[in-house]
């Protein structure tokens, strides 16, 4: 199969991208002190999407696509390093939640904040047109990612 030109040219972009995207969040988590790896840091981002109540190992591992044993090994690293905390539920004493300790919350906020300076400093040149269209743009990228991951597990 050939790529005609755009194909080639947008192939070699998404690639790209996605490469330095990662060296970037790489590199700044190497240059501070914090004890834990992109994917674990992504693990707390998740269980901070509901600091109250907390988030179970289900809805962790249905958000992030990985299996429930894979979390729950990753969620026990992050509860030895005093990133996390389980809770059990007030209504049903098998349901357990997990939940960021002050630790975990400094880590989480940090790194959210990374990823707001990232975007505003990308977004900076661009006019309000082209912001518009570049969200249309990544929005179709990511629906057709969806939909190509939901086909692929069937």
């Amino acid at each position: 199969m050939v790529l005609d030109s755009f194909e080639k040219d947008l192939n070699e972009l998404l690639v790209d991208t996605f490469r330095s995207i990662l060296k970037v969040e790489e590199d700044t988590l190497r240059s501070t002190k914090i004890d834990l790896s992109i994917s674990e840091l992504h693990l707390l981002e998740a269980v901070g999407k509901n600091r109250e109540q907390g988030r179970t190992i289900s809805e962790l591992a249905q958000e992030l696509d990985i299996t429930l044993p894979s979390v729950t090994v990753a969620i026990n690293k992050l509860l030895k390093k005093g990133y996390v905390q389980k809770k059990k539920s007030g209504e049903d004493a098998r349901m357990v939640y997990v939940i960021l300790t002050k630790q975990g919350s400094k880590v989480d906020h940090a790194h959210r904040y990374f990823h707001r300076q990232m975007v505003r400093q990308v977004s900076s040149g661009f006019s309000e047109e082209e912001k518009q269209i570049l969200a249309r743009g990544i929005f179709k990228l990511d629906a057709f990612f969806k939909r190509k991951s939901a086909e692929m597990e069937k």
